[in-house]
């Protein structure tokens, strides 16, 4: 194994999560006011989200994004800092304000409202070198939403790998909906792509999973297409393998058991757990997530994984 200083850098957006929840969250216009069961405030960001992951399953994680100088940027540093995550890598602008996502969650569906703010202006230049020399693997995402960043992402990842580094990305949802945006430049330096069935089929144009895995793992990555209550698969060198998803007791809300399940793939390989391995872990991180509400109060710890086999 790597002395060096850190498992896992995770490079993309910083924003918190205003989760609305309840059977009455689908808005009616016209001055209508509605009442709603719940709404904190929660750590959000896909990339924050995995960082705080990586960091309860034990991985010495840190994250690297841009925020504002702003409550909700200071909010964010504060809960990732509790979490575990080295919070250096996150700069600060004073010319954009922190995203924020606003998730309406209600009977197992989500809509998601997203203002960009500084997730639009995170750069290849705001992500500390240095951080990448002690770290072992880099994970950027979500891709589609880093349009500051995507102009040096192939180059960024190409470094890393220079230095020694595994790296990953996940696509996530693209609000253009043209499911490019140099993508596939960018996949040829990228050891592991993370997407869900919908993505993977809009970016593939393949409507079956195992098809859509095939046809984006010829293009340079293994692929790990998450199925929800389907489980997940990977495409990777020894070919394809599946893995059922875990059995929750009760599913509170879905928000960011993507990212955690990334996170479990991760650390599953970072501890030289093969990928069939990884996949189990991952499963079940991200069926533990759904417990609580937002996406990171039910991650699970390496001990709770080991226990849901």
């Amino acid at each position: 194994m790597s002395a060096r200083r850190l498992d896992l850098v995770v490079v993309g957006d910083c924003c918190p999560d205003l989760v609305v929840s309840g059977a009455n969250v689908r808005p009616v216009f016209g001055d209508v006011e509605q009442i709603v069961d719940d709404a904190p405030l929660v750590v959000g960001g896909s990339a924050a989200i995995t960082a705080c992951g990586a960091a309860r399953l034990g991985a010495r994680t840190a994250l690297c994004s841009l925020v504002g100088d702003d409550v909700y940027g200071e909010f964010m540093r504060a809960k990732l800092a509790e979490r575990g995550v080295d919070t250096t890598g996150i700069a600060t602008t004073q010319s954009a304000s922190t995203g924020i996502s606003i998730i309406l969650a209600a009977e197992g569906e989500r809509a998601i409202l997203t203002a960009l703010g500084t997730i639009e202006k995170l750069a290849a230049e705001h992500v500390d070198i240095a951080l990448l020399a002690e770290a072992r693997h880099l994970h950027v995402t979500p891709f589609f939403l880093l349009a500051g960043l995507r102009p040096g992402l192939r180059e960024l990842l190409k470094t890393a790998r220079s230095m020694g580094l595994t790296t990953s990305m996940d696509t996530n949802w693209d609000p253009s909906e043209q499911w490019d945006g140099g993508l596939t430049e960018v996949l040829a330096t990228a050891d592991y792509l993370f997407v869900n069935a919908e993505e993977a089929s809009r970016i593939s144009g393949q409507s079956e999973p195992a098809r859509a895995a095939a046809a984006l793992f010829a293009l340079g990555p293994a692929v790990i297409v998450k199925l929800g209550r389907d489980g997940a698969l990977a495409h990777g060198p020894a070919g394809i393998s599946r893995c059922p998803a875990a059995q929750p007791t009760a599913i509170v809300d879905t928000v960011g058991a993507g990212d955690s399940f990334n996170a479990g793939f991760l650390v599953g390989r970072l501890a030289g757990k093969s990928i069939p391995e990884s996949l189990a872990i991952a499963c079940r991180c991200g069926t533990l997530s759904t417990r609580t509400a937002g996406g990171t109060d039910g991650q699970a710890t390496m001990a709770e994984v080991e226990a849901a086999e």
